[in-house]
């Protein structure tokens, strides 16, 4: 079977994946990991991607993007993934390929996911045993949210600063919002859409979202498609 091209629409935030070839390492430490940060804030700006959160594992990064054209995140992602493994490679006296295939994404619903994954994104280092207390872990955008440090790269989402009237409302709101944590199904359902490039949101959602692009947004039901009954 063909492989669906990425869902990418413009104006609408994308949680993209981009693992490790055989789930190899893709930072070392902490040089490594700053420079695939800065990659990222300076190719955003230029080609019109707000940067929303991130959260940088061992083998695999976590974005949360939005887009302004549709080739906003390809391009992110090109340039990003480019410069990245020839400094690596340079770095680190090694040649070839670093990322499992290309990148995985897709589209969510503002309303109902924004904030869900960004709290899925902060408690990864805690779900893969990196981390005990998310607090703790630099290589994320909680820190920011959070009110422990300034991170220029970052773009609030709408939803963020509806958790509270001052900067210290909204900090304090993030805080237990991630300590409320999400459910294994809602961080099914994050993982599994980027994953197979789903669509991820409610029914009206998911229609509008049809209706812009001629690219399934999400899975086909199994079963043998209904005919009509011959005249």
């Amino acid at each position: 079977m063909a492989r669906l091209p990425r869902l990418t629409l413009a104006d609408l935030p994308h949680h993209v994946i981009q693992r490790g070839n055989n789930r190899q390492p893709i930072f070392t430490d902490r040089i490594d990991r700053e420079r695939l940060l800065a990659l990222v804030a300076e190719a955003a700006p230029r080609l019109g991607v707000a940067l929303h959160a991130y959260v940088l594992m061992d083998n695999h990064f976590h974005l949360l993007l939005t887009p302004s054209t549709v080739s906003g995140l390809p391009q992110l992602m090109q340039a990003v993934g480019r410069g990245y493994v020839r400094w690596f490679n340079d770095r680190h006296g090694r040649s070839g390929t670093l990322w499992e295939g290309r990148y995985r994404s897709t589209v969510i619903q503002s309303e109902l996911w924004m904030m869900r994954c960004m709290a899925y994104m902060d408690l990864n280092p805690l779900r893969s045993g990196a981390a005990i207390d998310v607090a703790e872990f630099a290589w994320s955008s909680y820190g920011h949210y959070a009110g422990q440090r300034h991170d220029k790269a970052l773009t609030p989402p709408p939803q963020y600063w509806l958790l509270g009237n001052t900067p210290f409302a909204r900090e304090a709101g993030y805080v237990e919002l991630v300590r409320r944590g999400i459910s294994v199904s809602e961080a099914m359902s994050l993982t599994d859409a980027a994953l197979q490039g789903w669509a991820l949101g409610d029914a009206t959602f998911v229609e509008s979202l049809q209706k812009t692009t001629e690219r399934r947004v999400i899975k086909a039901k199994a079963g043998r498609p209904v005919r009509e009954p011959a005249p």
